[in-house]
């Protein structure tokens, strides 16, 4: 027993949990929380970002590198609230991360504290983030943090992973009492959950009876450490792998049936050998709107008539879109061991003596020659695919990439191949902007032996720049390559196609004459203390990242690509669902 306060507790439960970083900003509703981790800040160390939001992203890009959680804290009210981005992109793809916000004090309840949310309901915050955590937890009195520590910590690694939340008052971080800390090992939840056998039968009959068998990975295929079981599956069956955009990176892309990816902005590869599947296998995939083009049929699926056999840890997943043959409940990795134990009774041949075979590789080449096309550029010019295909010639094999949105997030799942898992980092479900820099910290937090790019536009760039004094602070060596053109372009490149040439609006970066404008960001990163570069051409890209990555500090490389249409973007091979007024139907 120790006589401790709450923000004591909770620095030595965090130190007990083996977490590294405790990244936030501080503010007077985590002084006492703040006082207690500088007392043992030999033992974890805090980080301070520049936006609440980022520390978030900072934790999610951290975990999707490393698979370990960390744990995050704000100040009350505006603070709390500014995580909530950040949270929901966790919460979407279902990263973990432990959040800590700071409330009033109890006895302030209702009165008007500084910065209270009470006018609905006193200490409000909890109801505003609930939607976006697995749990919260609004702790009342230091002796329920013994308990709701360790459960926080396995709520949010167990299962499904995700966020959870600990609303936590300023009286309840300050207030002393003898306590024992629990230990995290006796609070752990099984990490291994298999399905029914006679159910993993099945689907291994209904998988090896096929003539076109499919794997389609999704995000829980990487989380799950499933990678070999995936490959050595694959290679059994003698199937290609396609992956959604969460599940970039489940297999390396330069393997034979690394098929590519499927959807909205999928690969045409990818979408003709889903469309003529017989039985598929979905390892950790939900099937949501952009990975099925919006649903619509024979675009990227034809179910039915193919078939589907559906592995998720989360049963609401299970058949949520599209009906199953067969669902299993359970972990892709153990999932996975058992169907390749079977498969291997069954004695295939090699996958390379078949006309499949011969097929995927067909389509593939036809793929990798259409983006060849698109990554040439006039001399003295660069397009944002032409910048990639120079990004990737340059890095290292195991270099680590985070992703934004728009097209540069399109394009680099399109285009950008990836040998690893945890080597892609980019948000899925929630697309949001303004994640590829403080994400790339984590990542490089994460790795801090390998090279770590952020693949930016400018819109997304200017929503979390000011991390760039994070990165500086701390030395923190990520290079970010910011495509400029001068545009919400993804956006714009919408309206065009779906609203016509006179539909672009709000969408261009111009002043009341028409002049773009754009801050000058070779500048912008030289005034935090980064290594600058500005490209204009092709021909300048090698040499830019060579200057960058032997700067051994925080770099930024504005690259002024080309924003015409199409060379904006990549070939759209799926399709998406924007509702669109009748007028235009009749304009046409």
């Amino acid at each position: 027993m120790a006589n401790l306060s709450g923000g004591q507790i909770i620095a030595d439960y965090l130190i007990r949990e083996k977490v590294p970083y405790f990244v936030g900003i501080p503010g007077h509703g985590v002084l006492a929380l703040l006082d207690a981790f500088r007392q043992r800040q030999k033992e974890i160390k805090v980080l301070g970002v520049r936006h609440e939001q980022s520390a978030v992203h900072l934790a999610d890009g951290y975990y999707r590198v490393t698979g370990k959680p960390l744990a995050c804290f704000s100040s009350v009210g505006p603070g709390a609230i500014n995580t909530l981005v950040g949270i929901g992109t966790s919460f979407m793809d279902s990263i973990p991360v432990v959040l800590f916000t700071a409330n009033c004090p109890t006895y302030m309840n209702e009165r008007g504290a500084m910065q209270e949310i009470e006018r609905n309901h006193w200490a409000d915050f909890p109801d505003m983030i609930r939607p976006v955590v697995k749990r919260t937890w609004n702790v009342t009195s230091v002796e329920q943090l013994c308990r709701v520590l360790p459960t926080a910590f396995r709520l949010a690694t167990s299962g499904r992973p995700g966020p959870v939340h600990i609303d936590l008052p300023m009286d309840v971080q300050a207030q002393m009492m003898d306590v024992q800390v629990p230990e995290p090992a006796g609070h752990k939840a099984a990490e291994q959950v298999s399905p029914d056998s006679a159910d993993t039968q099945k689907a291994a009959e209904l998988l090896l009876s096929a003539k076109r068998p499919l794997i389609l990975a999704g995000g829980g295929a990487i989380y799950s450490g499933s990678t070999p079981e995936l490959i050595e599956l694959a290679e059994v069956v003698g199937a290609p792998v396609v992956t959604s955009f969460g599940g970039k990176s489940a297999v390396p892309e330069d393997h034979p049936l690394a098929s590519y990816f499927c959807g909205f902005m999928g690969s045409s590869c990818g979408n003709q050998l889903t469309q003529t599947a017989d039985v598929i296998l979905a390892i950790g995939c939900r099937f949501s709107e952009w990975t099925c083009s919006s649903y619509k049929p024979g675009i990227t699926f034809n179910i039915p008539p193919t078939k589907v056999i559906q592995v998720d840890i989360d049963p609401r997943e299970i058949a949520k879109n599209y009906p199953v043959e067969v669902g299993l409940v359970g972990h892709a990795k153990p999932t996975l061991r058992q169907l390749i134990d079977l498969a291997r009774k069954a004695g295939r041949g090699d996958y390379r003596d078949s006309e499949y075979f011969r097929e995927i590789r067909r389509l593939k080449t036809e793929w990798e020659n259409t983006i060849a096309g698109w990554q040439k550029c006039e001399p003295g010019t660069i397009t944002t695919a032409a910048f990639l295909k120079e990004l990737r010639g340059f890095l290292d094999r195991d270099a680590i990439v985070t992703g934004d949105a728009g097209h540069n997030q399109a394009q680099l799942y399109q285009a950008f191949p990836i040998y690893g898992p945890g080597t892609f980092v980019s948000s899925g479900a929630f697309s949001t902007m303004g994640y590829a820099v403080p994400s790339a910290i984590g990542a490089q937090l994460g790795a801090p032996g390998r090279q770590v790019a952020a693949v930016v536009g400018d819109g997304g760039f200017l929503m979390t720049c000011q991390e760039l004094a994070t990165a500086v602070q701390y030395d923190i060596p990520i290079v970010v390559c910011i495509s400029n053109n001068f545009a919400w372009c993804s956006i714009r490149d919408m309206q065009r196609a779906w609203y016509g040439e006179d539909g672009m609006f709000l969408t261009e970066f111009v002043d009341n004459s028409g002049k773009l404008v754009s801050p000058d960001f070779k500048l912008l990163g030289e005034s935090f203390g980064c290594h600058g570069e500005r490209v204009t051409s092709v021909e300048q890209m090698r040499p830019a990242l060579e200057r960058a990555y032997g700067s051994g500090k925080p770099a930024v490389i504005e690259i002024l690509t080309d924003r015409t249409y199409p060379r904006s973007e990549l070939p759209v091979t799926g399709w998406a669902d924007y509702p669109t007024p009748d007028y235009l139907r009749e304009k046409s």
